[in-house]
């Protein structure tokens, strides 16, 4: 069997550790696991003058999957900075962001939500195209396509399928997210191609996909409202980075947010979180967000039993304590991830991975 090789890019801020947390479980999981490590973000682009070295990238190639940190990105524009996320996305094809919400047990967490948002990853205002028509008025450029729209409901429909066949009923159900009603162009063609794509080809025997629709405003509600009746919402760019932040407060806030980038290139998983620089360097960081992402991308990778059994640890770490700042609690980054590996330990046990 040949090894998993990851690349590890811890980023900027709290990446910096949140990612070796991650990479420590990782390691316990998959004992045989290679990891790389890269640099990219805003540091590294006040040091080197880029913020995605060439090595970096050359990297993320030759890898099964990436592990990213967070980078602080300034909200103005500075010459020559491009985010090193938005590029590696847009590089390695990785153009459905799967971000998966789900109930856990900590204080103020909604029951019942069991959901995922596959958004649309390279497209919509996140091309990153924008001009000043004249010093009073600043432009962006939307891009919706058809074949971009196609390549993520496939993605989504498969999401629902795959979260169907471990249910006893087999029931599938993708809520497309759009605002036609106001931008008709862009978002009617969004819609239109979901949808056609979505029921292009009927579900595997014994298996029912529904597929229904919901304006981007009405989806807000419903989510603060009604969160356990959704499956998986497919939603452009900017919806669903919105929207994934707002259901990930319901359940425990975004210290419990993983998100996996998938497409044509190696995954890149990440926590949605950004760099948090208020807190980085304290070590009171919540790793948790990252040790999900690792989830994911094990997930992907095919390593069933060894995310399972993470995600077991998760929820026994959570139950039995101790929490994070932002979680109620006062443990430091390092006490929340040796408590996932002490359940790890007792959970997966010692040895190498069961994938073949």
């Amino acid at each position: 069997m040949t090894p998993l090789r990851i690349l590890a890019i811890p980023g900027d801020g709290i990446g910096q550790e949140v990612v070796p947390a991650a990479v420590q479980v990782l390691q316990a999981l998959v004992p045989e696991v290679e990891v790389l490590w890269g640099r990219a973000g805003f540091e590294t682009f006040r040091r080197d003058g880029t913020a995605l070295p060439e090595a970096t990238r050359r990297m993320a190639w030759e890898v099964d999957g990436i592990v990213f940190g967070a980078t602080s990105s300034p909200s103005h524009p500075v010459p020559g900075y491009r985010s090193p996320i938005l590029t590696l996305r847009k590089e390695l094809g990785l153009c459905a962001n799967l971000r998966p919400v789900r109930s856990w047990p900590v204080p103020g967490a909604r029951p019942g939500v069991d959901l995922v948002i596959v958004r649309e990853n390279c497209e919509g205002l996140y091309v990153r195209r924008e001009h000043m028509e004249d010093p009073a008025t600043a432009v962006a450029w939307r891009v919706i396509t058809r074949a971009g729209t196609q390549r993520v409901a496939r993605t989504a429909r498969e999401v629902a399928l795959q979260r169907a066949a471990s249910r006893a009923e087999r029931r599938a159900r993708v809520t497309v997210v759009h605002k036609a009603n106001v931008l008709g162009l862009t978002d009617g063609l969004f819609r239109e191609t979901a949808r056609a794509t979505l029921q292009a080809t009927p579900p595997p025997p014994g298996t029912t996909l529904e597929v229904d629709e919901r304006l981007v405003d009405t989806a807000a509600l419903l989510l603060v409202q009604k969160p356990e009746t959704f499956d998986v919402l497919l939603t452009p760019n900017l919806y669903g980075d919105i929207l994934s932040d707002l259901a990930a407060g319901l359940v425990g806030g975004l210290g419990l947010a993983p998100s996996a980038n998938v497409g044509q290139g190696p995954p890149l998983v990440e926590p949605v979180h950004g760099s948090a620089p208020d807190i980085a360097g304290k070590g009171i960081a919540n790793p948790l967000a990252a040790i999900l992402s690792v989830g994911l991308l094990l997930e992907v990778k095919g390593y069933t039993q060894e995310a399972q059994h993470l995600h077991r640890a998760v929820h026994a770490a959570l139950t039995t304590g101790p929490l994070p700042p932002d979680l109620g609690g006062s443990a430091s980054t390092q006490e929340v991830t040796q408590s996932v590996l002490r359940h790890i330990h007792r959970i997966h046990g010692p040895g190498v991975s069961t994938k073949q």
